[in-house]
């Protein structure tokens, strides 16, 4: 049962936009075909990402209020701990929403996986496309001279140095000192996520890398459009 839910209902459905995509929008470019249902995939969750754009404007707010309670109420931390309590009741902030986009896009992960999973060979991709979709005979899987059904060192190390650098700029902008936990975290986590990467097929560092430029479009929007106030001073 579970794996004909897993087939027919995400499987197949991915495939065939997949290859629909190659036929009509990205000039039988399977990396173009990629990048185009990473962005409409990202396009429908936009809700989602625009409520996370909104709980980081609160983070920034709230980390801006805790670091002047710091400084105001250094020699009380009894009234500190109360204060930092009401302010984070205040600028209560949910994960739902970003929990909602990083699990969809795992999914979509792992089912790219499965449609690389032993080759883009023409007869299994004819096998599992629908009466209205045209096969594609030989599948072009090559993208700026790169081959995304199979490792790539370059394109791992480029998604790598891209979440060292948001996990980074993220952790400057908190009001707080990162720990040495945070440290390591900032460090290691990258490695981690570049030695998954270059052990997959290159199309795993493409979408995350088309994710990402995603988001940081969004991100941009919203700091050139929406200014996060300076929090009063607290007496």
């Amino acid at each position: 049962m579970s794996d004909f839910f897993w087939n027919d209902y995400l499987y197949r459905p991915l495939l065939n936009i997949l290859i629909w995509l190659y036929n009509n929008w990205a000039g039988q470019n399977l990396g173009w075909a990629v990048v185009i249902l990473t962005i409409a995939l990202r396009m429908i969750l936009l809700p989602f990402s625009i409520i996370t754009e909104r709980n980081a404007v609160r983070y920034e707010r709230l980390h801006e209020r805790i670091a002047g309670l710091e400084k105001a109420f250094k020699n009380d931390p009894v009234q500190l701990k109360e204060e930092i309590r009401n302010v984070m009741h205040h600028y209560r902030v949910s994960p739902w929403a970003k929990t909602v986009v990083l699990g969809i896009l795992g999914l979509v992960l792992v089912l790219l996986y499965q449609v690389f999973l032993g080759g883009m060979e023409p007869v299994k991709i004819t096998r599992a496309l629908y009466d209205w979709n045209d096969a594609p005979g030989m599948v072009n899987t090559i993208f700026f001279g790169f081959d995304i059904a199979q490792r790539s060192l370059l394109w791992a190390g480029a998604a790598t140095v891209w979440v060292f650098l948001d996990l980074y700029y993220t952790q400057r902008k908190s009001a707080q000192p990162a720990t040495k936990g945070e440290v390591m975290f900032i460090v290691l986590f990258p490695l981690f996520i570049g030695v998954v990467l270059w052990w997959l097929p290159m199309v795993k560092s493409l979408f995350i890398l088309t994710s990402m430029a995603f988001s940081g479009t969004i991100t941009m929007l919203r700091k050139l459009f929406v200014k996060t106030p300076k929090p009063k001073a607290a007496h």
